[in-house]
């Protein structure tokens, strides 16, 4: 049966839309109490934290280059979706058991936790997004329109579950937290399990992300290898008592590599070619956007926990809980943008996909421009209104919209079909360095509040030769990157715009 029609979506799309929405439930109800639990129950500094934060977020944005290989090469998307699915849900419960005991046997358990949600994260991520649009035939409009359903798909898991997640962790126990967090990719594997071989067919009526062959022992050693190893650069520093940033090497050559291995294949044309640069140099300017925007889950945790006033009434709301601000902004906004784009482009007026991401790194400046302005000539030990974050957290949002769907959607159209999902993995490779320096960044910030005289004589952290004295010098450091980054973006989009020959 062909799901498809000329004037919806395929219904292939709504399947996919609750698969990730669970599987972001699962993701970002841990990432909303992940920091919270190294400091508050691990006991570890905030900048270790922050390192640990980095290297985790940004290993699970490197993985899907293994994954989009193991795909387009053997599994297919299917199988390599099922295969992430059951290794993030017994990631999840493994950290329920870390929470679950104490001392080093828990620090050992949540790198071994960390480890399967980082391999399975590779294999479900690029896999999922690439069906989205295989859906549609070449040059579909729609195409644009369902990235943005999509979406609204994984901001409504991410909408619930710091409140369930959160609430569990901070008001009785940090492993109920994780254990809700299992349960919601144990939900997303069973609906995909359930519905794929009746919803998910192309627009021709054959099925989609089947297996291309029998996987080889080659690349089954390559997952056991890349497993072990990702397990052991985690916990390097505490084996061989370091601190060579190995990860952060890693991840930063993977970006530098990968680009050199696809653009030198000789059976690319000069238009594929040209397309795939493009991509190349919008990835480039979404680290900037990404590793100020994903602040969310480390330094801004740290600020809406110790220098916010949460307190409603009598009652105190989990600092966690500003991590829903963003996807419940992304559920309301996002039909807005559709409409707004449609419109425009039946006027001959939407913006190039570079202009669009141009406007949401500098919506992202903007909300770091309020958060400075909150702060500025405060001192340390005062807490702020929560009006100020939630400003913040909605500015954000109207940037994510006009960055990360369009993004997502371009690397869809401008990527030649036999490079589709290892140039999804590619792009998700810049959100891995993106995430990589926001743990980096995130350890700048300076003492928050109760922490001045226990920090009395702690080094001044520094950027650049920049030194970071207050929470306004902080938040400065993102206003000039993600600033300049905006400009220089602008002044390129046209220049982008012909390169991509013909598509928008």
């Amino acid at each position: 049966m062909n799901t498809n029609t000329s004037q919806g979506h395929p219904k292939g799309l709504y399947l996919l839309f609750f698969t990730e929405m669970w599987e972001r439930f699962s993701y970002y109800g841990m990432r909303a109490i992940f920091m919270l639990f190294m400091i508050k129950a691990l006991l570890l500094s905030e900048k270790d934290s922050s390192n640990i934060y980095g290297s985790y977020t940004g290993l699970v944005y490197l993985t899907p280059l293994l994954g989009g290989y193991l795909s387009d090469r053997f599994l297919g998307n299917r199988r390599s979706i099922e295969i992430g699915g059951i290794m993030m849900a017994l990631g999840q419960f493994i950290l329920f058991f870390s929470a679950s005991t104490s001392g080093a046997m828990a620090v050992t358990l949540m790198w071994a936790g960390l480890t399967l949600l980082i391999i399975g994260n590779g294999f479900f991520k690029p896999n999922i997004s690439t069906m989205v649009g295989n859906l549609y035939p070449e040059g579909d409009r729609r195409v644009d329109s369902a990235f943005t359903i999509f979406y609204m798909g994984i901001n409504l898991g991410a909408f619930f579950s710091p409140l369930v997640c959160g609430s569990l962790a901070e008001k009785v126990d940090f492993k109920w937290g994780f254990l809700a967090a299992g349960i919601g990719m144990i939900i997303s594997l069973i609906s995909f399990w359930l519905y794929k071989g009746k919803l998910l067919v192309g627009h021709d009526g054959k099925d989609l992300g089947m297996p291309v062959k029998k996987l080889d022992l080659t690349s089954i050693l390559t997952i056991i290898g890349s497993t072990g190893i990702i397990f052991l650069m985690l916990n390097l520093k505490s084996i061989v008592n370091t601190d060579a940033d190995i990860i952060g090497y890693f991840i930063f050559g993977a970006l530098i590599i990968m680009p050199l291995i696809i653009m030198t294949d000789k059976s690319l044309s000069s238009v594929e070619r040209s397309r795939i640069g493009v991509i190349f140099i919008l990835c480039f300017f979404v680290i900037f956007f990404w590793m100020s925007f994903e602040q969310a889950g480390a330094s801004l945790t740290l600020f809406a926990d110790k220098q916010t006033d949460r307190m409603v009434g009598t009652w105190e709301m989990p600092a966690s809980w500003f991590q829903s601000i963003n996807p419940l902004g992304i559920i309301i906004l996002a039909p807005l943008f559709s409409i707004l784009w449609g419109t425009m482009h039946k006027r001959n007026m939407e913006p190039s996909s570079p202009m669009k991401m141009a406007w949401g790194l500098a919506l992202l400046t903007l909300g770091y421009v309020v958060i400075a302005i909150a702060v500025n000539g405060v001192d340390s030990s005062v807490k702020v209104s929560m009006w100020w974050l939630i400003a913040l957290y909605i500015l954000h949002t109207m940037g994510e919209l006009c960055l990360s769907p369009i993004g997502l959607s371009m690397v869809s159209k401008l990527s030649p079909a036999r490079f589709s999902s290892l140039l999804m993995g590619t792009w998700f490779l810049a959100n891995a360095c993106a995430n990589k320096l926001a743990g980096t960044l995130s350890s700048l910030i300076p003492p928050g509040a109760g922490e001045k005289e226990a920090k009395a004589g702690a080094e001044i952290p520094s950027i650049a030769g920049f030194q970071i004295n207050n929470l306004y010098d902080f938040f400065m450091v993102f206003i000039v990157l993600s600033g300049v980054a905006a400009i220089i973006l602008f002044l390129m989009s046209n220049f982008l715009k012909k390169r991509m020959h013909g598509i928008n």
